[in-house]
């Protein structure tokens, strides 16, 4: 049975940023994740962040798509 929740150290891993990073995100509301224990440790559900996932490819794909329609002047990309 898959795990429903992970930690924050494995976030920063599976979204190859830092462990500040990964808490910004949380803290920002981007991520939703949920404290457990007594220590507080941040949990986020694995389905939010897939869905965190397919959101920032949404906004890179729209990025491209603006960037490339609006960038009539940009020159060629050249070979090296």
């Amino acid at each position: 049975m898959p795990r429903r929740f992970i930690p924050l150290t494995e976030v920063s891993e599976i979204l190859d940023v830092s462990a500040a990073q990964a808490y910004a995100l949380v803290r920002s509301g981007d991520l939703p994740a949920i404290k457990v224990g007594g220590r507080g440790q941040w949990r986020v559900e694995t389905s939010e962040l897939e869905s965190y996932i397919q959101r920032m490819y949404a906004e890179t794909r729209e990025l491209v798509t603006t960037r490339t329609e609006g960038d009539t002047d940009a020159p060629e990309p050249t070979d090296g």
